[in-house]
Formats: structure tokens, C-alpha cells, sequence
């Protein structure tokens, strides 16, 4: 397992790397790649931990499914998760590409079926932002 010294220090000669790449002798210094602004932006998820009372996830989930149609700009993506088959845990994963752009796409039609869904929960769910540190892509 690698150290958070070890990450930076890894981040940081990509960092260089990037930048010595990116030198242009015929133009008179750097220039900006697309990769190395990539690099910089990163995209932040909203994460939400919760269970739902017996025999509501299905409800839940078609409301989650509503209220993200809702989603306009920067918005990248939803996951809902289900702890096992048959159970009434869940994830609820947002990608957005700046924490701001969430509360950007509340609107009234999102704060109604919000409304909708907070009754089916046990208690609140636990929420907190995370940014995305590492984004690895497979096949599409």
C-alpha cells in the first residue's frame, strides 16, 4: 500500500513530466496539452448512505432515477447501489464535474420527489462529497 508521500510524490513528476512534454522550443516555452488540463480537473461525487424500511427500495429507486433526469450542466453521472439482493441498503453515487453544479440543478421538481423519498428512508442517510482522486475507464 502506498503512502499519501508516495502519491504526491508520483503526482508530482507526472506533473513535470506533463510540463517538460509540453515544451515547444519553436513557440518560446510551455504550452498547455489537453492531457496535462485533464490532469488538473478532477470531478467530485456525492456519495449517500442509507437504508431504506423493509420493501421500499424499489420506490426509492424509481424516484432516485426521476430525480437525476432532472440533472442539466455537470452533471456525469449516477450509480445506485444495493448492498445484496433482497435488501433494503443502499449507495446512492453522483459524479459531478464541480460540487456547485449540484446545487445549480435544484429545482422544483427536484425538491418535490426529494420530499417523496425522505419518508421511505429508516433515518437519514449519511452524505458527504468526495473528489475523484483516480478515474480509470474500461471498454464502452
Amino acid at each position: 500500500m502506498r503512502s499519501e508521500n508516495e502519491d504526491f510524490l508520483k503526482r508530482r513528476s507526472r506533473v513535470r513530466s506533463l510540463r517538460f512534454n509540453d515544451y515547444s522550443a519553436d513557440r518560446g516555452g510551455f504550452s498547455m496539452s489537453a492531457e496535462f488540463m485533464d490532469f488538473l480537473k478532477h470531478k467530485y461525487a456525492y456519495v449517500a448512505i442509507g437504508e431504506f424500511k423493509p420493501g421500499k427500495f424499489e420506490e426509492a429507486e424509481r424516484l432516485f432515477v426521476n430525480a437525476v433526469s432532472t440533472y442539466t450542466h455537470g452533471f456525469q453521472g449516477a450509480y445506485l447501489l444495493r448492498e445484496e439482493p433482497n435488501t433494503d441498503k443502499g449507495i446512492a453515487f453522483i459524479l459531478w464535474d464541480n460540487i456547485e453544479d449540484m446545487d445549480d440543478n435544484r429545482n422544483d421538481a427536484h425538491e418535490k420527489i426529494l420530499k417523496e423519498m425522505a419518508h421511505l428512508f429508516i433515518s437519514p442517510p449519511t452524505t458527504a462529497f468526495y473528489e475523484v482522486s483516480s478515474e480509470i475507464g474500461g471498454d464502452t
